[in-house]
């Protein structure tokens, strides 16, 4: 087995920027790479359907919105494969054999699942595929005998979790479960990049997000009405680049080369943060050097997507595609994992004919 990769998102809504810097990028980056042998992408609809399950026209329409994500940031289906995680039921069997290897007081002291629960105010009336979610993560990783998930920091303890259900299921059972490797975005200005308004998260429902599918103008209002150091009020006066946003996204997205054509008269981003340290640069002027950056970056994106929109029956036919592959991969780790736990009774001949010898030698 080589080097394989597993990945993907929940389809709740667009994908925005955030998204973009803290995983997107860096999956054509590996999947141009060629140093996996293997690259799965899921649009994670299933557990989507977790915590809205009174709402499944969301996830269902959201799912074409994630694809079109996918393939306009340069994920490519002949390198890559895109599926859909509902169409692999093998994951549902995956997750219902993990479950006997975790106990409720583990899930619960999971970080990642406390505070999504907090966040969601679910408190006592937790749904019980939300509250197992670890498992079922760890299902879709094992499945595809993932060696690698790229994920933000925030899901590291998911990953731990499936690590000691791989530790637990190989010690039970025997080695049939590759344990995985976390990959952390390599900027850590892209490990969790905030809202537009300062908040510590972009949400669709707080409207601070910048979607890949923004149009050009959109965008640029969205950059200009950006949260920035709230003391800066005049040009003069000295401003706070830690905590200010529009900085932040510089630290994601600004390269040297970038100064040369939109802002010459800095050297890099260095030197630019000290001048708006010192006093006398005004927020106006550097958030539109944020635009033209972003303006940049999103641009091929926004083209590619118009190419795709113009033909959404071939987008299905490659999630179809792809999820008709990531079953068959999956079926085959199913068929391991059955017969490591000796359930494969119909398959094991060799147990047929002991058992049959056995019951003979009783006449």
């Amino acid at each position: 087995m080589g080097k394989i990769i597993l990945t993907g998102d929940r389809p709740t809504g667009k994908l925005h920027i955030g998204h973009y810097v803290g995983s997107l990028k860096r999956r054509v980056e590996l999947q141009n790479s060629g140093e996996f042998d293997e690259i799965f992408i899921m649009i994670a609809d299933a557990q989507a359907l977790t915590d809205n399950s009174d709402n499944p026209e969301k996830v269902r329409q959201n799912i074409i919105e994630v694809a079109l994500d996918y393939l306009s940031c340069g994920l490519d289906p002949k390198k890559c494969t895109l599926f859909i995680q509902s169409q692999i039921p093998e994951l549902t069997e995956l997750s219902f054999y993990y479950m006997n290897l975790v106990t409720v007081s583990r899930l619960q002291r999971n970080p990642t699942v406390k505070s999504e629960i907090a966040m969601r105010n679910f408190e006592t009336s937790i749904p019980v595929g939300f509250f197992t979610y670890p498992i079922s993560q760890a299902a879709d990783i094992t499945a595809f005998q993932a060696t690698t998930v790229p994920v933000g920091e925030d899901q590291e303890p998911m990953i731990e979790q499936t690590r000691e259900i791989v530790r637990k299921f190989n010690s039970v059972y025997g080695e049939a479960l590759v344990e995985p490797e976390i990959l952390l975005p390599n900027n850590k200005a892209c490990l969790r990049l905030p809202g537009t308004d300062g908040k510590a998260k972009m949400s669709k429902s707080l409207g601070n997000c910048i979607y890949l599918s923004d149009p050009e103008d959109e965008v640029k209002k969205k950059v200009m009405s950006m949260y920035t150091d709230p003391n800066h009020i005049q040009v003069s006066d000295p401003g706070e680049v830690e905590g200010n946003t529009v900085f932040t996204y510089l630290d994601a997205f600004c390269k040297d080369e970038d100064f040369e054509k939109y802002l010459p008269d800095y050297k890099n981003l260095d030197e630019l943060k000290d001048h708006y340290r010192r006093g006398g640069l005004g927020d106006v002027k550097v958030k539109r050097f944020l635009n033209s950056i972003l303006q940049e970056e999103l641009e091929p994106i926004r083209r590619r997507r118009k190419e795709y929109e113009a033909n959404i029956p071939y987008v299905y036919q490659i999630l179809k595609e792809g999820s008709d592959k990531a079953e068959a991969m999956a079926a085959r780790t199913l068929k391991g994992v059955k017969e490591a736990m000796k359930i494969n009774y119909f398959d094991d001949l060799e147990y047929i004919e002991e058992q049959a010898r056995k019951y003979k030698s009783q006449e």
